[in-house]
């Protein structure tokens, strides 16, 4: 059985930063609130979908070139940030010939279930599960797993996206911090495309992606007392080409008037509550972006179609 170690991260105060966000203009609520069980259940679904192909063409390009990606990282510790259910690393672990493992996941139940299957699809590898906030982390855990060799971080799924430009070169500069000196960073990149293939990958017509975020105010209703008709809200996507991002939300189909977190909070018609945002970058404009998280680039690789790529960071100095 793989290791757990759990560092007990802080739960979040969801009522104070529901009143931060629907205070904002327009409301936003953080895109984190999105994945409860049920959210996370359709999250899966959303990346089964034949318009969302993010998922599959990322994982193809691992499973294709994860020996060249593998003899780039040399060897070290692969470090995962959010790995929540880890199945993308596989071809690297395969590639690496079992190098030790290291998933950090806010969700312990998540993490465990990860680790044991990784476990036994490679039986010889070391796997480590770490249940942390790994925002919030000031070093990583002393464990002889992240000891005396080089540690190799793997953000796969162009989750940085999902963060406003200041806040992706926070979080970059924090995977810096925490894979210390000589660390090396494996990043997932979703570039811009067609906008009708943008928009359609985000309102799929089964409706999944309109579920997933009518979800969000579901739990709203059910962990903070809140009392939204999810009826009174269409989903929209929308392509937000000043940003270089899709804008998802939750749009007011009437004027109305609802209680959450303690206070009363009005919606006009028309009006949206944003759930998420996915920034789309081309390969100079994130290369940009982490270069002012103290990165500079080693390799890039990329599907035939060149919408996706993965990026091979090396610390500036």
């Amino acid at each position: 059985m793989p290791e757990l170690l759990d560092l007990h991260p802080a739960p979040a105060d969801m009522r104070a930063l529901v009143i931060e966000g629907l205070s904002r203009s327009p409301k936003q609520l953080p895109a984190w609130f999105l994945y409860d069980a049920e959210g996370s259940r359709l999250f899966e679904l959303i990346c089964q979908q034949p318009e969302y192909t993010l998922t599959a063409t990322e994982t193809a390009l691992l499973e294709h070139q994860a020996p060249a990606i593998a003899k780039a990282l040399g060897r070290g510790t692969l470090v995962e940030f959010g790995a929540g259910s880890a199945r993308k690393v596989a071809p690297l672990l395969r590639a690496l010939s079992d190098q030790a493992y290291v998933a950090l996941d806010i969700s312990a139940e998540h993490l465990a279930e990860a680790c044991t299957r990784l476990q036994q699809q490679f039986p010889g590898a070391d796997i480590l599960g770490i249940c942390c906030d790994y925002s919030q982390l000031q070093q990583l855990p002393p464990h002889p797993l992240l000891s005396g060799s080089a540690h190799l971080g793997f953000f796969p799924g162009s989750s940085l996206g999902n963060f406003e430009p200041a806040a992706a070169i926070a979080l970059l500069a924090q995977f810096r911090r925490l894979l210390g000196p000589g660390g090396r960073l494996l990043i997932g990149i979703d570039q811009p495309k067609p906008v009708p293939r943008l928009e359609a990958a985000y309102n799929d017509r089964a409706g999944i992606s309109a579920a997933f975020a009518l979800n969000l105010l579901q739990r709203l209703n059910r962990d903070l007392q809140g009392t939204f008709d999810p009826a009174g809200f269409r989903y929209q996507a929308r392509w937000v080409p000043e940003a270089s991002h899709i804008e998802m939300a939750l749009v007011s189909r009437r004027a109305q008037e609802v209680s959450v977190a303690g206070r009363r909070w009005s919606f006009a018609t028309g009006e949206p509550l944003i759930t998420e945002t996915s920034a789309k970058y081309s390969p100079e404009a994130f290369l940009e972006l982490a270069a002012a998280a103290g990165w500079r680039p080693q390799a890039r690789w990329s599907d035939a179609a060149d919408d996706l790529s993965l990026h091979l960071l090396i610390q500036a100095d």
